[in-house]
């Protein structure tokens, strides 16, 4: 099969690999499309994997092309997303149904070989069959998806709530989606980037706020203070901003994953006592029974066309341009929110 191979650091190439051997509990898929999270960025740049060499990518879509055999339910032919964790079961985490916090975990893409490749070998409990009303490019985005409704379904989300974004790059996006899908009331997207805040506004966003333009202290003493804040950025600003602009009882969760050293203010900080805010952290997307409801409701949404992934993919290539949509990625001008690359021949 043809991989897209990291070979070292910033160092990619296509090469020709045995396709994988299925054991008997797991399906061969032939990935049609695969996403590119920015979590293999910094796998890519940054050196940030588990060994040398690896196949990254951990968001597809794909069919199934082999059954193994104590597999049931499955067929050659099954069109499928894949929920690329894999929990040992074994763990005090996974005893207690909480399968993304296990302490002995695998990961498709990262600690096992992914999906910037032709086939994939997949633990059935992992392979979630698609409807017809769900294409094989917007299944790829269905695990970023999941990441944004297990971070708001942390909060208690009432009728009507008015819910601040940080951040309108994928997850943020993507909240902002699951935000409109559960029925919240006001949504004000924040980001510093004008392109991506436009686009916010044409997925539903009532309100934009650029904040390298408008000093948010001074912009939530004149308008109303969001009930709930949702942290995707995983940038130190915001995430100290999201403390200090929430309501008093206010719920703040934190999807965005810190990539640097964050300073809270001693005001800043006692705002979650004298305002009595709930904090809540929330880490990739998977409860019980696997892979969880996220993963349920995130089919659910794109097939009775609650939510609309397509105006998030920008663009599709090939393997063969390697890193070029990596390099795209870091790249300040641009504007862009996912590239998929298609593995299809």
């Amino acid at each position: 099969m043809k991989a897209l191979v990291l070979e070292s650091k910033a160092n990619f190439s296509v090469k020709d690999m045995e396709i994988p051997v299925i054991e008997p509990n797991q399906v061969l898929v032939k990935v049609s499309y695969v996403g590119i999270c920015g979590s293999d960025l910094a796998r890519y740049f940054d050196g940030k994997v588990h060994n040398y060499p690896t196949i990254l990518g951990h968001e597809f879509s794909g069919i199934i092309t082999e059954v193994g055999s104590e597999v049931q339910g499955l067929v050659e032919g099954n069109r499928v997303a894949v929920a690329p964790l894999v929990p040992c079961e074994q763990c005090s985490s996974c005893a207690s149904g909480h399968p993304a916090l296990c302490e002995n975990y695998s990961f498709i893409g990262s600690r096992e070989q992914g999906a910037m490749a032709e086939y994939v070998a997949v633990n059935a409990k992992n392979i979630l069959p698609l409807p017809e009303e769900i294409t094989d490019q917007e299944a790829a985005l269905i695990e970023p998806l999941t990441v944004a409704i297990h971070g708001i379904e942390k909060v208690n989300i009432h009728a009507g709530a008015s819910v601040v974004v940080f951040g309108a790059g994928t997850i943020g996006m993507m909240s902002l989606l699951a935000l409109q899908a559960k029925g919240v009331g006001e949504i004000t997207v924040i980001d510093i980037d004008n392109a991506k805040l436009e686009l916010a506004k044409k997925l539903g966003a009532t309100v934009t706020v650029n904040s390298t333009e408008v000093d948010l202290d001074a912009y939530f003493k004149e308008n109303q203070r969001p009930a709930i804040v949702v942290e995707t950025a995983g940038v130190p600003q915001t995430q100290v901003q999201s403390l200090r602009v929430v309501e008093k009882l206010g719920q703040v969760v934190y999807v965005g994953t810190a990539k640097k050293e964050i300073t809270f203010p001693a005001d800043v900080f006692e705002r979650i006592l004298r305002a009595e805010l709930k904090v809540y952290g929330s880490w990739m997307s998977y409860s019980v029974p696997f892979p969880g409801f996220e993963w349920t409701a995130a089919l659910q949404y794109m097939k009775d066309g609650k939510i609309d992934v397509k105006p998030l993919i920008h663009e599709v290539n090939p393997l063969e341009v390697k890193e070029e949509p990596f390099e795209k990625m870091i790249d300040p001008d641009n504007h862009s929110i996912k590239f998929l690359y298609d593995v299809r021949e």
